[in-house]
């Protein structure tokens, strides 16, 4: 049998041969087990949101759920007075699945609806699995399914954008807490509002939080409910549809974060105990309990998980046209102790019995059929573990994900931020972890995101510049602890971006320095949104250096996205002096010049460069994004071509550094 690729790619994965190998073929084999001899494909196979949940037929309305414990089934909502009717009653059908057929003028746009499941010994309310629609009432805000059939539903007008010669560049992005008001945010609203923003500041693709829905609006969106509708509390499922053509049309790409690592734990609300089991879904026993999250864990052994996981992922494609999807929480996903309280310091880790191998097989089938869905998909895995071949082709024994996050970079600042006085930043740590990956695995770098700006953290800035914040932002204040934290932000996010492998993610506000932290509201706070809301206009009044933040970052993004392939040119490292603290280092033709020290500025600084003129492109000094223009801009540089000094077709380049300052240049032929 021929070698995998990752291992002809990492002879370091060779004492792990028969455990990859096992991987790749237990996936491959489940595959075939799911299509058995009635589908072709994975494509064909996942498409059971075309047949389960509530459908409107020429005739009648057809309602499918699977309860395998169930002993009746009733429909109970506005059709009925909500109550238990043998008219309403489903008709068991073969494996569990429950079938219930009404006449058309039975069900109308905008009625609410439940399920009454029976079992031995007991009965309950519950959501349908595969409702498309569940909302909240404002009064008892109990939640109940919702059928959707508008007269004129949301036609998609424009293709989907597709990426270019550019690396991916994400703005996160949350709907409810996109608005500056103190309230929850629309689709309406996110589209009028921030997605010209995102257009604006630079960025080639949204990723869209919290949009399955989910009963506690303070988990982020991470303990979902129902798996295929998209959260009411922000509006209807045409108006986010409207949301994402919007975005299309601009040329945005736009991903999903989709959380299939967990469940919520309600029972009348979500998955838990559905049919009067706690193991239709999940695991059983403390197998079956998230005790980190609170939450439940799926069992990814089972086809009919794997038949409602994978259909999920083909749906939120299918019908609401988004381009692809980050994977919440694998880490948690592919180790049977979800990764807690585990060092991973050696290939052994990652092959020591210790993973969850059911799980790595979904993952791998959901890659493949995101993919064979539509080729363009992008799915990224968030995974801080390093497992190899999370981004490697299911083809070349990886698991499928395009890319993986690179979760070391926004730990390591905040660590530095926390422990290291300025005087001991060493640019050669710093060039480590922005660089320290998979050579064949794409990344997306970032130095922060959502998880870094929530409460019991700070956001990078915060940390930098603290209560300074609430009085000295005015571009007119001249404070020593402002400036130190504006100069650091943006050499923080510069290397941070240009030293990418794959592409960059920000979280909406953080690349203006947004100030304080998130806090959704909840009990503690009396219920406030003060916190849970993004405030544009510290960016946009043009009095405060949150606009100079903003358009140093929006400088970057453009030159990023400006260079060809930016993202594949060789990253060379050409100078690290750690007494100095500066840091040099090329991209093609371009030149990354840093000094990180905190008082010293360098005159007639040498390093070696490839021979030849240098022009400068920008600065982050300059005063248009909030420095001090201590540099000029216009003066050309040289490489010194002196015999002794020149060696491997480099000379060395000589020029002025302030401290706390990084700027770009370019080799000019």
């Amino acid at each position: 049998m021929k070698k995998l690729q990752i291992l002809q790619q990492d002879h370091w994965l060779l004492p792990y041969e028969e455990c990859l190998n096992r991987r790749h073929e237990e996936a491959m084999a489940k595959e075939q087990q799911l299509l058995g001899k009635e589908h072709a494909s994975l494509d064909s196979f996942a498409s059971g949101y075309l047949y389960f949940g509530l459908h409107k037929e020429p005739t009648e309305w057809v309602l499918r759920e699977w309860a395998p414990n169930a002993t009746a089934l009733y429909l109970l909502g506005d059709c009925n007075g909500w109550q238990r009717d043998e008219a309403f009653a489903f008709s068991p059908l073969e494996n569990g699945v429950w079938e219930l057929r009404l006449p058309k003028e039975t069900l109308k746009h905008g009625d609410h609806y439940k399920l009454l499941m029976v079992w031995d010994g007991g009965e309950g309310e519950r959501i349908p699995a595969w409702a498309r629609y569940v909302v909240q009432d404002p009064e008892t805000h109990l939640f109940s399914a919702s059928v959707w059939d508008p007269d004129k539903p949301y036609v998609m007008k424009s293709p989907r954008a597709v990426l270019g010669h550019e690396p991916l560049m994400i703005y996160e992005a949350h709907i409810g807490m996109a608005t500056e008001e103190e309230r929850v945010g629309t689709y309406r609203e996110f589209q009028e509002r921030v997605l010209p923003k995102i257009v604006e500041k630079g960025y080639n693709a949204v990723q869209l939080m919290a949009i399955m829905e989910h009963p506690y609006y303070g988990s982020f969106g991470y303990h979902v409910s129902s798996f295929f509708a998209p959260s009411s509390r922000f509006g209807t499922p045409d108006e986010l549809r409207e949301l994402i053509d919007t975005a299309h049309s601009m040329g945005l790409v736009v991903i999903m974060d989709l959380v299939h690592s967990h469940a919520v734990k309600n029972e009348v609300e979500g998955l838990a105990r559905f049919d009067g089991t706690s193991t239709q879904f999940f695991h059983e026993g403390a197998r079956g309990e998230h005790s980190q999250w609170d939450s439940k864990c799926f069992d990814y052994g089972k086809n009919e998980v794997l038949h409602f996981l994978l259909s999920n992922c083909k749906y939120w494609l299918d019908e609401y046209g988004f381009d692809g999807y980050r994977f919440d929480g694998v880490t948690s996903m592919i180790y049977e102790d979800h990764a807690l309280g585990r060092s991973f310091c050696s290939y052994q880790n990652y092959y020591d019995g210790g993973q969850n191998e059911e799980a790595i097989t979904y993952l791998t089938l959901a890659n493949k059929l995101i993919h064979e869905h539509y080729p363009h998909a992008i799915t990224i895995a968030e995974e801080v573990s390093g497992m190899p071949g999370i981004a490697l082709p299911v083809e070349a024994g990886g698991y499928g994900f395009d890319y993986r996050l690179a979760m070391n970079i926004p730990d390591f600042w905040i660590k530095l931020i926390k422990e290291c006085p300025d005087e001991e930043w060493r640019p050669g740590s710093i060039w480590w972890e922005c660089t320290n990956r998979r050579k064949d695995e794409l990344s997306i770098s970032y130095a922060e995101s959502h998880d870094q700006a929530l409460v019991g953290d700070k956001t990078l800035i915060f940390r930098l510049i603290d209560k300074e914040m609430y009085w000295h932002m005015d571009k007119a204040d001249d404070n020593s602890a402002v400036a130190r934290g504006v100069a650091l932000h943006k050499m923080i996010r510069m290397v941070t971006m240009t030293t990418m492998n794959g592409g960059y993610l920000n979280f909406m506000g953080n690349e203006f320095g947004h100030p304080e932290w998130i806090d959704f509201p909840r009990e503690g706070n009396g219920w406030s949104h003060k916190y849970a809301r993004r405030q544009w206009s510290l960016e946009e009044n043009g009095f405060l250096k949150y606009q100079q933040l903003g358009d140093f970052d929006r400088e970057l993004v453009d030159f990023v996205r400006g260079v060809e392939d930016f993202h594949k040119l060789p990253l060379v490292q050409l100078w690290d002096k750690w007494e100095d603290q500066v840091l040099v280092y090329e991209r093609g033709k371009y030149l990354f010049v840093y000094n990180f020290h905190p008082t010293d500025s360098f005159a007639d600084y040498r390093f070696p460069a490839p021979a030849g003129k240098y022009r400068t492109l920008f600065c982050s000094d300059e005063r248009r994004f909030g420095g001090y223009d201590l540099v000029d801009l216009s003066v050309p540089h040289f490489t010194l071509c002196d015999h002794e000094l020149t060696f491997e077709g480099r000379g060395w380049l000589s020029l002025y550094i302030p401290a706390r300052t990084a700027f770009v240049l370019v080799r000019e032929e």
